[in-house]
Formats: C-alpha cells, sequence, structure tokens
C-alpha cells in the first residue's frame, strides 16, 4: 500500500474533527456516510482514508514519533534548534497547551472516527458473492484494527480516554472519560473480532493493510500492559507458529527503502520521498478525492546533516556492550543504529563532518567527545538540490523481533527462564550481529530478575530510537520492574501519564478534570 493509493475524504462525508477540538458541528451540505457507501469499493476507500491520516504530521509523519522520543531516556537534544513545545517534552515541564500533544490527541480521535463511519456503514453495503462478502468483513476488521491501535496509543499515553464506538454527527455527541481498563477492554474486543476477518498477509498494492498477525501482537501488547502474559503468550505464540517470519539476515534492512515489507515486517507506514510532506495531515489531499503517498519528515529532524533536532543520549550510546570483556568492539548494532565522524554515508562517496559537516551538541563515548547522530531511518542519498531533507522509508511499527522478546518477558513472567533466555539469544544471533550469547560477564541469568534485566538490555539496543522505549518505562514502572527510575525529571502522580490537552477541555464539557499534577 506504498505507492499511488486512493484516498477517500470520510471527513467530508460526515462530521470532522477539529484542529484543538474532538468534535465539530455537522456540515448540512456534505453527503453522509449512509448516502456514499453502497459497496465494498467505497467501503475501503473509507478505511483506506484511515489509514491515510497514519503519514500525516500529527502522526508517524511527525507528531507521533516525537511525542515518544521525547518521553525516553535514548534521546537528547541536538542543539538549541529544537522547538520550545518538544523541549518542554524533553525536559518534562509539558503542559496542557503543548501542541505537539494536542497534534496527536486530534490525529488518533480522528483514526477512531473515520473508522467508526466505516464501521457504520457496513450495513448499507450490499455484497452479491462469497467473494465480495469475505471482502467487506476484512474492510470492518482492518477499520476494528485501526480504531483499536488508536485507542491503545491515546490509553498508554493519557490513561482513561472517551470511548467512541459510533461516528459522531453532533456536538453534543461529546462524552466523558472512560477509565484505562474500560479503554483496554474495547481494544481488546476489537482485536479479537478483527482477528478472525484479517488475512495471515498481502500481496502488490495492498502491502502494507493490516494483517491477522498485526492484530494479534497489537494485542498482546495490550494484554502485556495488564500484566496478563499467559494470554499475551498465546498471541505472541500464533506469530511465531504460524511460519510467515523470520529475523533478517542485515539488520538494516529494517531501517530501508530498498528493503521494505521484508520477512521481519509485520506492519508498516509507507512513505514515498517524490510527493511531500501531508503538514496538513493529509486531509486536503483525501478531500480531494485521491493522493500519492506522503513523504515523512523524520530523516530531517534525526539526521546527522539534517536539523539534527534530537540525538543519542550518551545513556543509550554506552548501553550498547562490549563484544566481550577487554574489547574495543561494542555491539554491531551500534553501528547499525548510529552514525560517527567519518562514517560513509551517500553510498560510500562521502564522509561525515569531513566531506559534509555535523551541527549541534556532542556526546560523550569511552571519554571521547563527539558528534553522534541516529543513523536508523536515515535516507543520506545526495540528488542535485542536495540532501533529500524528506524520506520514502516505511516505518516498521511492528516487526518480528518484537514478538521474540516479548515472548521472552511473557515466558520469563511464567517462570520459563531458559526458554526466555533462548528467545533473547535469537536476536544476538542475527546473522550480522553475532553477539555473544547470554550469560555474558555483564549480563547472567541465573535468576528471574536477572533475565528480566537482560531483557530490559536487548529490548533497548535492538528497539532504540523505535518508539517502543517510552512504553516500556511506563509499563515497566507501573509493574515494578525498573531498577531506577530513567527519566530524571519524573515526578510521581505526575509523569506517569501525558495531561489532557486544552483543546478538549474547551470543547469537551464532559471533562472537568485533567490528569494529576496538571
Amino acid at each position: 500500500m506504498k505507492k499511488n493509493l486512493i484516498y477517500i475524504g470520510v471527513l467530508s462525508l460526515s462530521i470532522a474533527f477539529g484542529c484543538n477540538d474532538e468534535l465539530n458541528k455537522t456540515n448540512p451540505g456534505s453527503l453522509t456516510s449512509d448516502s456514499y457507501f453502497s459497496n465494498t469499493t467505497e467501503l475501503e476507500s473509507g478505511v483506506t482514508a484511515v489509514y491515510g491520516l497514519l503519514t500525516g504530521s500529527n502522526l508517524f509523519g511527525r507528531e507521533y514519533f516525537f511525542t515518544n522520543d521525547l518521553r525516553s531516556d535514548d534521546f537528547a537534544t541536538g542543539g538549541g534548534q529544537l522547538e520550545a513545545p518538544r523541549a518542554q517534552m524533553l525536559n518534562g515541564v509539558h503542559q496542557p497547551t503543548n501542541s505537539v500533544l494536542g497534534a496527536v490527541w486530534t490525529g488518533l480521535f480522528r483514526m477512531i472516527h473515520r473508522a467508526n463511519v466505516v464501521i457504520d456503514a457496513k450495513d448499507n453495503v450490499k455484497t452479491f458473492n462469497a467473494t465480495d462478502e469475505t471482502r467487506k468483513k476484512r474492510i470492518v476488521a482492518e477499520a476494528k484494527f485501526l480504531r483499536a491501535m488508536a485507542y491503545y496509543e491515546l490509553s498508554t499515553m493519557w490513561g482513561g480516554v472517551p470511548i467512541y464506538t459510533t461516528s459522531a454527527t453532533k456536538s453534543t455527541d461529546a462524552k466523558p472519560r472512560n477509565t484505562q481498563d474500560e479503554v483496554f477492554a474495547q481494544v481488546i474486543k476489537d482485536l479479537t473480532e478483527a482477528q478472525a476477518d484479517l488475512p495471515s498477509s498481502y500481496t502488490g498494492a495492498d502491502l502494507g493493510r493490516a494483517t491477522k498477525h498485526a492484530a494479534q501482537l497489537e494485542l498482546a501488547r495490550v494484554l502485556m500492559f495488564k500484566g496478563d502474559f499467559a494470554a499475551a503468550k498465546t498471541e505472541l505464540t500464533k506469530i511465531v507458529s504460524s511460519g510467515l517470519f523470520g529475523l533478517t539476515d542485515n539488520y538494516l534492512d529494517n531501517f530501508l527503502e530498498e528493503t521494505e515489507y521484508n520477512k521481519e515486517s509485520i506492519f508498516e507506514v509507507g512513505f514515498d520521498s517524490k510527493n511531500g510532506m501531508s503538514w496538513d495531515n493529509g486531509d486536503s489531499d483525501n478531500i480531494a478525492g485521491s493522493s500519492p503517498r506522503r513523504s515523512s519528515i523524520r530523516h530531517q529532524e534525526y539526521s546527522a546533516v539534517g536539523w539534527r533536532n534530537l540525538i543519542p543520549s550518551n545513556d543509550i550510546i554506552n548501553e550498547f556492550e562490549r563484544t566481550q570483556k577487554g574489547d574495543t568492539k561494542r555491539d554491531p548494532r551500534m553501528g547499525f543504529s548510529l552514525y560517527f565522524k567519518g562514517d560513509l554515508v551517500n553510498q560510500g562517496k562521502g564522509r561525515l563532518e569531513i566531506d559534509y559537516p555535523v551541527q549541534g551538541n556532542t556526546s560523550i563515548l569511552d571519554g571521547v567527545e563527539q558528534r553522534i547522530s541516529w543513523r536508523k531511518y536515515s535516507a543520506l542519498y545526495r540528488n542535485a538540490d542536495g540532501f533529500y531533507d524528506l524520506s520514502g522509508i516505511n516505518m516498521r511499527v511492528m516487526r518480528y523481533a518484537e514478538v521474540l522478546v516479548n515472548l521472552a518477558e511473557c515466558e520469563n513472567e511464567l517462570g520459563n527462564t531458559a526458554v526466555a533466555v533462548g528467545l533473547l539469544n535469537q536476536l544476538r544471533n542475527r546473522a550480522d550481529v553475532k553477539m555473544p550469547n547470554y550469560p555474558t560477564s555483564n549480563y547472567p541469568v541465573s535468576t528471574k530478575e536477572q533475565v528480566m534485566t537482560a531483557i530490559q538490555h536487548e529490548k533497548r539496543v535492538e528497539f532504540s530510537a523505535e518508539w517502543l522505549r517510552a512504553k516500556d518505562i511506563v509499563r515497566w514502572r507501573k509493574q515494578g520492574k525498573l531498577k531506577k527510575e530513567p527519566l530524571p525529571y519524573f515526578v510521581a502522580n505526575k509523569h506517569e501519564l501525558l495531561p489532557i490537552p486544552q483543546g478538549e477541555l474547551d470543547n469537551n464539557p464532559n471533562i472537568k478534570n485533567n490528569n494529576p499534577g496538571y
């Protein structure tokens, strides 16, 4: 689903979510979903419009990765160019008026609204044969997956939020907050139902749509957050048993445009460097009727020769262990994840800080002060106008390595420590990683607690700069699994959750109080 998707403007068919509020009044001059959706082709266009929001600047195009990365101990500021709302989040002084938080909240609720429009319309769509009926069920299952995905993000960041399972038609439909447990229950229901009607895989133009295995991994994430490791193990085992996935021989294949939709990929958000950034979240393109896949700005934000707004923290740099005691070499994933002075770029045609100077703050590794930058998702290719500021690299939202490390945590919680260690060693045995198997001198694995320390280390180095760390910190803090607090600014009864955006408080009369501490 990477190239030239057709988007139907669901927001123009019924009610739109505003920029700062969750609900706007109905446009009486527009089509309604009842009158528009009459066949499966139109219904599929509706669910494609939900995917379209993922590429906009409110979500994976920009603000989603910032919102997670800024709440992780893997990141530091690249310099004074980091914009104020982002610096506030990095330093833990964000408030309800923070524009980054407001953008992500709005983007996720827009996803929910568009998904609800599709789900509501299913009974109006007539099918004429078994193939058409199967297609209809698959489309509705995709909408449920996307709604669940949005609610998982909302509930893990903000706690309890309003649950909408039908499309809103007027501003008075605004609802009060449900509890986090109630939101999780809705997510579990959606993902369980979606599995039944989602296929295991796609081909051609449909690559990028949700599969049943993406629903299984998302469900396992929710169950682990709830502490139900036995049920999470069941979902993760389904993915392993499918035989469809494996680790790529080359770690970097998970972050390059040329190797998208590989055997490790479970769910990707698709981008294309040639069509520009969707700064308006794709809404104008979608309403116009059709749009090619948009670009991501992440490369420019983090690249060694871009704005370099965020850089690796000293903490994550030094988390990459030495290959063996006394050795100067470190985990190969360090070189695959980070750029250093002298590294070859532009297909080997230049070197960083020689041909292509790097600006901003420095880091310290082994006592040496130097400029270190993120390599993951960097598109350092040269064209006539210089380096591309936009990226067409798909965001790998779910990959098989996460299944293995999450399954290791579940096995460890269930008392199967040897099985857990074996799963971790699969990651270390990747063809171009080849790290010594656990146990190591730094990571003994004789007890459940020691295995958990190895799990946390392995997940951190495997998934650095991939948005998972912030949620892991929230979950492990809640479950008492952190040996020390990773965030220096953390204040109990405040920073566990983000503040409800001020725009929502102003426009939803049924939400009267913010989260604790705000």
